[in-house]
């Protein structure tokens, strides 16, 4: 487990050591505003000797934003007292913490608060391929978007986040201008692969104009989406370079590829998985996820909503991997519900303390 638990650094970011709590949406946050349960549930996991604590998605100040019930808001002055005190809780545990920010685009139902009747928003506004649903957004909205953006991030760092994340990923608003499944635009945020990421590059640079220099920039993109998981962004690492090029120089700093296996391979010919090809084509650092420490990815039952149940796995081909320096910090999910403490944990080579993930425990923050 040595390089696992190296400690880690970049612009104004210190880490003790690899280990990175994903985020996971909870929904517990009524009011939209982090409740002292939520203050509870990262200071645990900070005790628990994470090295950095990305949060579950919370939403910019932008009226479309919220596509879910009592998700927390990056905007308004309660929701960001309640965030100071997550920080203050996380820092006094000798934690570091960067706020995932969230615009879930057209996967947006009216009636969701905040937001009230506002339809999902969109490039093409559609959530799904071919399906329009919802509202396409216009130049006007597009940049009442990205100053939203803008803001959450300049807030964030205000009250004492140490870095920020962009949720690119899952099909949400900045992976629908990148899918070509839901973007059919014909002006210039729409077609080629250069014009479906300038809206996510125009977001990043307007932050990387506003907060300090040395502020790490956190992207999370995926291949898969929640619409479809075998949709791809690239079919080749070619393709691959050339998406992530544009957004290496809007100003991202770390990527964070999300997997729902992280020990799969992402093209033939190599054994390198997204983490991997990321580094290797842009030398920006990397965060690998995906089943980490589970048997099996998240991938819900028929019928059901939660992550599935997973038991706990082998780490000797992450540890390998990580040796290799194919990614440079790895985030752990589901594993790290069932164990606010599996650094700790870990690191003390103490795996038969390590509890199996129930979708169970997603019914409380604490436990």
């Amino acid at each position: 487990m040595t390089e696992l638990f190296t400690p880690y650094s970049y612009g104004s970011l210190r880490l003790k050591n690899r280990v990175v709590m994903a985020p996971m949406t909870r929904s517990m946050s009524p009011g939209n505003i982090p409740s002292d349960q939520v203050v509870g549930y990262y200071r645990l996991r900070a005790a628990g000797g994470v090295g950095l604590i990305i949060t579950e998605g919370t939403t910019v100040g932008h009226k479309a934003a919220s596509g879910y019930p009592n998700v927390p808001s990056m905007s308004g002055k309660e929701s960001l007292a309640g965030w100071k005190k997550v920080i203050d809780a996380v820092h006094a545990e000798g934690g570091k913490i960067a706020p995932q920010l969230w615009h879930v685009g057209g996967i947006r139902k009216p009636g969701v608060e905040p937001g009230g009747d506002t339809p999902g928003y969109s490039p093409s506004g559609m959530a799904f391929p071919g399906k329009v649903t919802g509202h396409a957004m216009t130049q006007g909205d597009i940049n009442e978007v990205v100053e939203a953006f803008v803001h959450a991030a300049i807030d964030a760092e205000r009250i004492g986040f140490d870095a920020i994340e962009l949720h690119g990923a899952h099909g949400y608003l900045l992976d629908q201008f990148f899918w070509q499944g839901t973007n059919h635009r014909t002006d210039h945020y729409g077609g080629s692969l250069e014009n479906r990421v300038r809206f996510a590059c125009e977001i990043i640079s307007g932050i990387r104009a506003k907060v300090n220099k040395d502020f790490p920039i956190i992207l999370r993109y995926s291949q898969w989406k929640q619409q479809d998981y075998t949709a791809r962004l690239a079919e080749t690492p070619e393709e691959l370079g050339e998406f992530l090029g544009y957004l290496v120089n809007a100003g991202v700093d770390i990527f964070h590829c999300s997997q729902r296996r992280f020990w799969e391979a992402e093209f033939e010919g190599s054994d390198l998985n997204l983490a991997g090809w990321t580094k290797k084509l842009t030398g920006k650092d990397a965060i690998t996820v995906g089943s980490v420490s589970l048997n099996a990815d998240f991938l819900p039952e028929a019928g059901d909503k939660v992550f599935k149940d997973g038991e706990i796995a082998s780490l000797d081909g992450l540890t390998k991997m990580l040796a290799r320096d194919e990614f440079d910090l790895v985030a752990v999910g589901r594993a790290m519900i069932a164990n606010p403490d599996w650094a700790k944990l870990v690191e003390a080579g103490q795996f038969d303390k390590l509890a199996n993930f129930e979708k169970k425990m997603l019914m409380s923050l604490v436990p």
